[in-house]
């Protein structure tokens, strides 16, 4: 079985388990999306590869979960772009959260973030600022620039809770400059919801 292996807190927890899983005899192969999850499954004896260009399953994190639709807001970890892209080459994306990430509106508390270019990424900015969100640029601790394992900047653009997510997908994916955002409309699978109470899933509904 081919897996996608996603990036964040939550997501490692469950790298950690599929590793106990594969030492247990499980087979697959984890697909990493960052550099820094590819890291942890070497560490813990998974199989990887590069990439596949059809993937069983993909389980991930999310930083906001609409509920109803089930589609996210992704990003906060800095590895947007390659978590979209193999969540697009999947059958499956089984996300992983705890009640807090549960909203009514994608935007209510966390900004969309949006990989740019390096080059130009102050004419971005404005034209990303013309969508109707305030735009700031990633840094890490201190003032170096925050930079993804793609060799991109990162735009956090707070839009406040949003009316109709796939159409902000579709702007932001059309404005010059940008590689990909942290909207994931359409894509998941289930949710798999942990809270003190327990553990609920959640099922997408039928895509129109």
């Amino acid at each position: 079985m081919v897996v996608g292996l996603g990036t964040g807190s939550t997501a490692a927890h469950v790298v950690e388990g599929l590793a106990a899983r594969v030492a247990g005899g499980l087979r697959v192969v984890g697909i990493p999306t960052s550099e820094r999850t590819a890291a942890q499954a070497r560490r813990l004896g998974i199989p990887i590869a590069t990439f596949a260009e059809r993937l069983d399953l993909t389980i991930d994190g999310a930083d906001e979960v609409q509920l109803g639709t089930l589609d996210l807001i992704k990003g906060l970890g800095g590895a947007l772009l390659r978590e979209k892209i193999v969540a697009a080459a999947s059958d499956r994306l089984v996300i992983v959260v705890d009640q807090e990430k549960l909203v009514e509106q994608l935007g209510e508390h966390t900004p969309i973030p949006v990989e740019v270019t390096q080059f130009g990424w102050q004419a971005t900015a404005v034209a990303l600022a013309k969508l109707g969100c305030v735009p700031e640029r990633r840094y890490m601790a201190g003032e170096q620039p925050y930079v993804t394992d793609g060799g991109n900047f990162i735009m956090d653009c707070r839009f406040g809770p949003l009316a109709d997510p796939g159409i902000t997908e579709q702007q932001l994916a059309m404005t010059v400059g940008t590689v990909e955002s942290g909207l994931f409309v359409g894509r998941t699978s289930v949710v798999v919801v942990a809270s003190m109470t327990g553990v609920e899933v959640l099922v997408a509904p039928p895509r129109k």
